[in-house]
């Protein structure tokens, strides 16, 4: 069903490329839009693993490290890989306190597979596990491939509305005249970021499925899910707050919606993807766990009051 939608929306998405292609630029401007758009995304689908690894600082680790709990999310990741019949990835961990994890690289021989040290101090072994096995399940699933596809459309999308106000604003032989010319540069980029949001949480969704069977254990995610989204809150991290584009790669984003999946979210909400997961466990013959018992008053590197509040948020995700 993740499938169909994901196919759905990017259908979606391609007939709008057309048709605002074709109302603003005709033919010719739709397909410079085009060239100019997949340009972009071509060198980011080859570059990004190498972008995003520098910029969070990420360190490459392996079997003979000296921390036994590293060793240990190497051995543990490397394992579940095999078993899914994935090439060997590369293992990096993040010097951050907030507890995260992404998936990057263009497609499974040439992925990386990341953790934060706060991620690795604040879950257990099995919940890293099934936050390991959500992010191998983006590599298995090639969703680098499908979001950079989607991104090529949208920004095609936004580079035809960009045309529109260099170079069409003025013509009332279009139809709908300036006043259409207008809405179709406002809310056509809009559009294609809300259908680009909905494939991505369509992705998440599809991880988190194929990630509890890697890792054989839908709970363990979903408790993993609960406890990385209490503790985001209370800690800040700095280089997303810098690199807000960088969000939708992490298992846990702070745009999350409310009780419900939000249009304006690259994530569904929590508590949706606890219930998918619980459901998933139950149909493996699983007995359902307790809730953990954790919801921190404090954690490391954060200040939180004495009331047990969280800290007033920061950045643009605040």
């Amino acid at each position: 069903m993740n499938h169909l939608k994901t196919f759905t929306l990017i259908a979606v998405l391609t007939a709008l490329f057309g048709g605002v292609g074709f109302m603003i630029g005709g033919a010719n401007g739709m397909l410079i839009a085009l060239v100019f758009a997949g340009g972009m995304n071509l060198f980011s689908y080859w570059n990004a693993d190498k972008i995003v690894l520098r910029m969070y600082r990420a360190q490459m680790v392996d079997e003979t490290h000296p921390d036994a709990r590293i060793r240990t999310y190497v051995t543990d990741t490397l394992e579940m890989a095999q078993r899914a019949g994935m090439p060997r990835p590369r293992i990096a961990i993040i010097p951050n306190d907030q507890p995260n994890a992404f998936a990057t690289g263009r497609n499974p021989s040439n992925a990386a597979v990341c953790a934060t040290t706060g991620l690795l101090d604040m879950l257990t072994r099995e919940e890293i596990r099934g936050v390991m096995a959500h992010e191998l399940a983006h590599v298995k699933n090639r969703d680098t491939l499908t979001m950079t596809v989607t991104a090529t459309l949208a920004g095609a999308i936004s580079a035809l509305a960009n045309f529109a106000l260099f170079f069409g604003g003025g013509d009332r032989e279009r139809p709908g005249g300036i006043i259409g010319t207008l809405a179709l540069m406002l809310l056509a980029p809009m559009a294609a970021g809300l259908v680009q949001m909905a494939i991505s949480r369509s992705r998440e969704y599809e991880a988190d499925r194929v990630g509890a069977e890697i890792a054989q254990d839908p709970q363990a995610l979903a408790s993993a899910l609960q406890k990385i989204e209490a503790y985001s809150k209370r800690i800040v991290n700095l280089t997303a707050e810098r690199n807000p584009a960088s969000g939708q790669l992490c298992i846990s984003h702070p745009l999350a919606g409310r009780g419900a999946d939000s249009r304006f979210s690259t994530h569904p909400h929590t508590g949706n993807r606890v219930r998918a997961l619980m459901e998933l466990g139950t149909k493996m013959g699983m007995t359902p766990r307790a809730a953990p018992a954790f919801l921190p008053t404090s954690a490391p590197g954060t200040s939180v009051p004495a009331t047990g509040q969280a800290p007033r948020p920061r950045g643009p995700w605040g």
